[in-house]
């Protein structure tokens, strides 16, 4: 019994013969077929996800270029060949993102001459004797778990990795500890 052609078995978009062609023949034409059809809109899908730098016209060419290296692993069964390029493309783009760093955070001025007077300083004292006490009334491990999350500035993960404890039941204390203290301090927010 002669092998079938996988073309001939199933009713493939355009785009997916097109992609089979590169994958099974490294058919040339048919890249350029894939590439303009699928770059203006790879590059039109990363601008609107934030690429505006000139990067994105950079991701397209990368993308393009996987396309062309990794055609052998394309199987057109689990998918059709847009989904196949636009998961790279996005692939791609959250690695780029990821390897931005963060921006810093913009310094606020506080005006000259503007010196906290009496009042606010005897509030701020009393807000932070009152946030004392009601945090002195939580369990220490909620007490514990909200020192760690705000002020060492740790990760719920890192917490559960240094505390040893489960990370929903870190997830738990915090969030009880939150809402008890809300509670107490209700009176502050007026």
């Amino acid at each position: 019994m002669p092998e079938s052609d996988p073309m001939d078995s199933a009713p493939f978009s355009e785009m997916t013969r097109a992609l089979l062609a590169v994958r099974d023949q490294r058919d040339r034409t048919a890249f350029a077929a894939l590439f303009d059809h699928f770059g203006p809109r790879l590059k039109a899908m990363l601008i609107k996800g934030g690429l505006r730098d000139g990067s994105a016209e950079d991701v397209v060419q990368d993308v393009m270029l996987s396309v062309w290296h990794k055609a052998a692993q394309f199987d057109p069964h689990r998918a059709e060949a847009s989904a196949w390029i636009y998961r790279i493309a996005r692939n791609r783009q959250i690695d780029l993102i990821r390897r931005r760093p963060p921006p810093a955070p913009e310094l606020l001025a506080e005006p000259e001459g503007r010196e906290p007077d009496g009042a606010q300083i005897l509030a701020l004292e009393q807000e932070a004797r009152l946030l004392r006490a009601a945090l002195s009334r939580l369990s220490p491990e909620q007490t514990r778990a909200l020192e760690m999350a705000y002020m060492q500035d740790l990760s719920h993960s890192e917490i559960s990795e240094t505390s040893g404890v489960p990370l929903g039941t870190i997830k738990s204390r915090i969030r009880l500890g939150l809402e008890r203290l809300r509670g107490e301090l209700k009176d502050l927010e007026e």
